[in-house]
């Protein structure tokens, strides 16, 4: 078997193959017109494995809203703001006067409860500290906690859950803002975002790269990427392409053709030769019709003249066999 053939192949889909040399040629040109850009790709070879890597610019085309995850799955909890925590168990007045404390939060230092209020509390060096504040070199990792003896709360100050509820917002997503109470968002038709990916990656893999990126919670077989040219035609990409090859198979100029994410059942694909008549005005498009529509008759007649002569000579001739005697 000539494995050398093989490896000189690369795959762009089911059952469908591009040499490697045509594939570098493409590449070539590819990154000549991104020259200087960030999304000029790389390739590599990986196990006699044919491997083109970058960025794929994908435009939204979205007809309906998409739901938006309301936190990111491993975001980072802030402690709340130092003015809402407790501050050595003493009430702060109106006027920033220190009042008399009312009860005494329960702290752990190194494994011993705190004692009561009024005993004296030993430190490292012998000597003795009154009052719940213990020596700062004694406890270099006490843990702040909340108390009820915090600051005197107005009624208009958030607590501390609902500001890290307010910060979880994702209140934008690529530069367009959204409803952050429903969590719905509608990416303007058109704009242009983009996901690093290889060219192993199939197109349910970068759908779902997509959508993890902006933390959508729409499955990813709600939606399919296809090939739009600027003539109307538009190319669904089959589950089994590679999207990145199909990009630079297709050229790297974005005004002749573009990625879009669609949803599936919202459209349907238009072949070359339907988008040949997509963008003519409407006389134009009737005019096509009425010549359609003229041959259409021409066609018909002539048939039916064909086969009302050939009818008549079919009837002829049975008239006279039937004419003819019989002969034993």
């Amino acid at each position: 078997m000539d494995y050398s053939h093989q490896t000189s192949l690369v795959p762009c889909g089911q059952d469908k193959y591009i040499s490697k040399n045509e594939l570098l040629l493409h590449l070539k040109t590819y990154n000549l017109y991104y020259e200087g850009q960030n999304l000029q790709l790389r390739h590599r070879e990986e196990e006699d494995e044919f491997i083109v890597e970058g960025l794929l610019n994908i435009s939204w085309g979205l007809r309906r809203p998409i739901r938006l995850q309301m936190q990111d799955d491993n975001e980072r909890i802030r402690p709340p703001p130092s003015s809402s925590s407790w501050h050595s168990g003493c009430n702060l007045g109106a006027q920033g006067t220190t009042l008399k404390p009312l009860t005494v939060p329960k702290v752990q230092i190194s494994e011993v409860d705190a004692p009561p209020e009024g005993d004296q509390m030993p430190s490292s060096t012998g000597t003795y500290s009154r009052g719940l504040k213990p020596l700062q070199e004694d406890t270099p990792q006490l843990m702040r906690t909340r108390s009820d003896v915090g600051v005197r709360r107005r009624g208009n100050v958030r607590t501390p859950s609902d500001q890290r509820r307010i910060r979880r917002h994702r209140f934008s997503i690529n530069g367009h803002f959204y409803n952050h109470k429903t969590s719905v968002f509608t990416p303007a038709y058109g704009s242009v975002t983009n996901v690093r990916i290889n060219s192993t990656m199939t197109t349910p893999q970068v759908l779902k790269l997509l959508l993890n990126k902006f933390k959508i919670e729409n499955s990813a077989e709600e939606f399919a990427l296809y090939v739009v040219h600027t003539s109307g035609e538009k190319q669904k990409l089959k589950a089994t392409d590679y999207p990145l090859i199909a990009r630079i198979l297709q050229g790297p100029c974005e005004q002749v053709s573009k990625v879009f994410l669609m949803e599936k059942d919202q459209v349907e694909e238009v072949t070359y030769d339907v988008a040949q008549y997509i963008k003519f005005e409407m006389p134009v498009l009737k005019s096509f019709i009425q010549k359609l529509q003229e041959e259409e008759d021409r066609e018909v007649k002539k048939l039916m003249r064909k086969y009302t002569v050939l009818r008549l000579m079919i009837r002829q001739r049975l008239e006279e066999i039937a004419e003819t005697p019989a002969t034993i």
